[in-house]
C-alpha cells in the first residue's frame, strides 16, 4: 500500500495513516476529523501551518504562503471556490 493524500500529500504506506484505518479513504489521518471526515480547508491549512512552523522553524507569513501553495493543487482543494 502507497497512497498519497489527496488533501496534503502525505504519503500513507499503512491503513493507520489513512482516515479512519479506512484504506479507501482518500486522505490521511491528520487531515481527518475523529469520524475520519475530511476537515475543511481551513483547519488543514491551519494544521500544515503548525507542522512547518515546528518542523522547519518557518516564521508565520513564510509558513502560511507555504503551506497554502503545498495544499491548494491537491485534488481535495482543486475545486475550492
Amino acid at each position: 500500500m502507497s497512497d498519497t493524500c489527496t488533501s496534503c500529500g502525505m504519503p500513507m504506506r499503512t491503513v493507520d495513516d489513512h482516515a479512519g484505518k479506512d484504506p479507501s479513504k482518500p486522505y490521511c489521518h491528520h487531515c481527518a476529523r475523529p469520524d475520519a471526515t475530511l476537515k475543511s480547508f481551513d483547519e488543514v491549512l491551519a494544521g500544515t501551518i503548525g507542522f512547518l512552523k515546528r518542523t522547519q522553524g518557518l516564521d508565520d507569513e513564510v509558513a502560511r504562503n507555504t503551506a497554502h501553495s503545498m495544499l491548494i493543487d491537491k485534488p481535495a482543494w482543486r475545486d475550492r471556490s
